[in-house]
């Protein structure tokens, strides 16, 4: 009998699998698994800005610090962020560690912004003199060095990092091991990578926390009775590598640096995928000024020692991500005479992802050279420590209990956002309202409307009036795109978008031909074949750094779709959106374009953007939802408002989205249009 069982539900199954014609012709390839990909890539790639060397070093000089200023402020400090600039760091320094040698060890944290402290360990040397009051005006100065983490778990702990830290203080200088967000202490879901991007979204810039938590760990430094200004290193692997250089680059109290395996031209990330950075590495806007080969620059004519792994198996790999630093670099320490300074450091053996010995020693010497040249009893070699090495318990720093973190710095921000809520009430204000609605839209999307859109018929299946369409848009994007051919006069065009890709839309595809309509099916940027794959979300963090949005694209490209001549011959045209994502893409696209979408279907929208900061989301898993200052401006309610008084009709609702779309009735009935989008 089981046996029978067995027989009689196979077929079934087998038969349930099988999929149907339509779904079969939504899965057939139109552009090909690299279009996207390839398209992406150039398009990026043409906006990246190129080192152009200048004649004098009194050039170059100005002309870094304009790109210091313009990344300061138009990338590090926007939105509430230029508040926190000037703020006056609080410094809490707590108990001494024991167990050194040449050395002593004290915690502390310190407040980057109000209520966001950072745990950090100080080392200095033993041997410090003129501490007394009376002595302030002898007091020994002596180098001061930053030691920043990247990715790595154990944070301030990870033992590479203590052993560097025990030798620099060993070698009479001043160090601060600083914590970095995401990693050790500060390990936690609120600092996940990808969090700072809900600052993003509030229009506050969320690589500023990391830009603090550096140059605020500058001033305890530089504010040490015993500090020497005139000697500051700062040295880190990977992300640390990449802090390095960001904060070396960019405060020029800095006066050497030693970036490990942490950073690569954007142009070189675009070819190597392995060096696409995270949403830090990846500042929205920045390339909208300087690429990373302009930061190295800008290091001339400061000491400079860019440390490569010969076979890093993480990112970054001497062979190809050294030589365009370097050489770009190596021009503007010519201009000040200063070749000597600019230094390279591959490490082979192991040769992998490490801030190991080999490097080490490496640092030690250019330490030697710049900061200890007349010392005959400085040895590169490093000193033996590993008994010293503490355990991450230890190390522990004590934090306030309600210490922030960057998902409770977005929700604090978002609180009152978006500033301009209220919706029209006036009807003879309505026109006024929408005009400057739609042009601060259009600013914060960085919408561009598309033309010259060139069709190609790909293939046909006449059993079921089907044909699958390539449509280039701006000779720049091709998309791909299926249309379905009702039987008789069709009564209106549906343009399908889905979260899932048109592979996953044939029942709603068979839903709209039953209605009559012809349904056109289309994959965007980022969805279905539209997809540049490998390192999918991280192409989206591309396109914020050269300035673009991937929702204006998005919106851009749905709306010039739209107004294509075969969906428009049949109308009025209703956009069908699936998800929240497509939902979103859909609302925005009929904000700024009037006349080719006459009514949208949104099937599970989102209710509010401040979702996405309430349930601590990430931008890897909705690149689009994050644009830069959208809920500062906009609510999903307020964009849908622009729409009016064209129909929105609202599926499977979440009960955030039935309230937030509730309120658009009065809308509706002020504009004379008795609609209700929930019903």
């Amino acid at each position: 009998m089981r046996s029978l069982l067995v027989l009689l539900v196979l077929p079934v199954f087998a038969s349930a699998a099988e999929p149907t014609p339509i779904e079969s012709f939504l899965k057939k390839e139109i552009i090909g698994p690299r279009q996207a990909l390839i398209e992406t890539q150039e398009f990026v790639d043409a906006k990246i800005p190129r080192l152009v060397v200048p004649k004098t070093a009194a050039e170059w000089e100005r002309e870094a610090e304009n790109i210091r200023e313009k990344v300061l402020k138009n990338v590090v400090f926007r939105g509430e962020a230029a508040s926190w600039r000037d703020a006056k760091t609080k410094v809490e320094m707590l108990e001494t560690v024991k167990g050194t040698e040449g050395y002593t060890l004290k915690k502390l944290r310190y407040e980057i912004l109000p209520g966001f402290w950072i745990p950090a360990l100080l080392y200095e040397p033993e041997k410090i003199v003129g501490r007394r009051p009376l002595d302030r005006f002898f007091v020994d100065k002596m180098p001061v060095s930053l030691a920043v983490n990247g990715h790595d778990r154990k944070g301030t702990a990870a033992d590479y990092k203590q052993i560097r830290c025990i030798n620099m203080a060993k070698r009479g200088m001043i160090v601060l091991n600083v914590e970095w967000l995401g990693m050790g202490q500060l390990s936690i879901p609120g600092n996940q990578h990808g969090s700072m991007n809900q600052l993003n979204l509030c229009g506050t810039s969320g690589v500023a926390p990391f830009y603090l938590s550096m140059s605020k760990g500058l001033d305890i430094l530089l504010n040490h009775p015993n500090a020497d200004p005139k000697r500051v290193a700062v040295s880190g692997l990977s992300g640390g590598g990449w802090q390095t250089i960001f904060i070396s680059s960019l405060d020029t109290r800095v006066t050497l640096t030693n970036p490990v395996a942490g950073y690569s031209s954007f142009r070189t990330r675009i070819q190597h995928f392995k060096d696409l950075g995270d949403s830090e590495q990846t500042p929205c806007d920045l390339a909208t000024v300087a690429d990373y080969t302009h930061l190295t620059a800008m290091m001339a004519p400061r000491a400079t020692l860019l440390t490569f792994n010969g076979k890093d198996n993480c990112c970054f790999e001497a062979g190809y991500a050294l030589p365009p630093l370097k050489d770009g670099a190596a021009p503007y320490f010519k201009l000040f005479d200063a070749e000597k300074n600019l230094r390279s450091h591959i490490n082979d053996v192991p040769g992998d992802h490490n801030f190991g010995k080999d490097n080490r020693q490496a640092l030690y010497q250019m330490l030697g050279d710049h900061f200890f040249p007349n010392d005959k009893n400085f040895k590169a070699e490093e000193i033996e420590c590993a008994k010293e090495v503490k355990s991450r318990e230890e190390l522990n720093v004590a934090l306030p209990m309600d210490n922030l973190d960057l998902n409770g710095l977005a929700k604090m921000l978002a609180k009152d956002l978006p500033r301009n809520a209220a919706l029209p009430t006036d009807k003879a204000k309505v026109e006024a309202w929408r005009t400057e609605r739609v042009a601060a839209l259009d600013r914060v999307l960085r919408f561009n409307p598309m033309t010259h859109s060139v069709a190609v018929a790909k293939e046909s299946d006449a059993k079921i009036s089907a044909r699958s369409w390539k449509i280039t848009l701006d000779k720049k994007w091709t998309i791909p795109l299926v249309e379905f051919t009702p039987t008789g006069e069709p009564k209106g065009s549906a343009l399908v978008i889905n979260d899932g890709g048109r592979a996953v839309s044939a029942a709603k595809v068979e839903e709209l031909l039953k209605a009559g309509k012809r349904v056109f099916v289309v994959d965007l940027w980022y969805f279905g074949e539209s997809k540049p794959n490998p390192k999918d979300w991280l192409w989206g963090l591309m396109l914020d750094t050269v300035g673009h949005r991937p929702l204006g694209l998005q919106a851009a490209q749905l709306a010039e779709i739209a107004g294509w001549e075969p969906i428009q011959k049949s109308l009025p045209v209703t956009v069908f959106a699936i998800g929240p994502r497509s939902s979103t893409i859909a609302l925005a696209a009929a904000a700024l374009d009037r006349k080719s979408i006459g009514a949208l279907e949104l099937t599970d929208p989102i209710g509010s953007f401040k979702e996405i900061i309430e349930t601590n989301r990430v931008v890897a898993t909705t690149p689009e939802l994050f644009c830069f200052g959208l809920l500062e401006e906009f609510d999903v309610k307020q964009i849908a408002a622009l729409v009016a008084p064209r129909p929105i009709a609202i599926k499977q609702p979440s009960e955030r989205a039935k309230k937030e779309f509730a309120d658009l009735k009065d809308l509706y009935k002020l504009l004379g249009k008795d609609w209700d989008p929930l019903k």
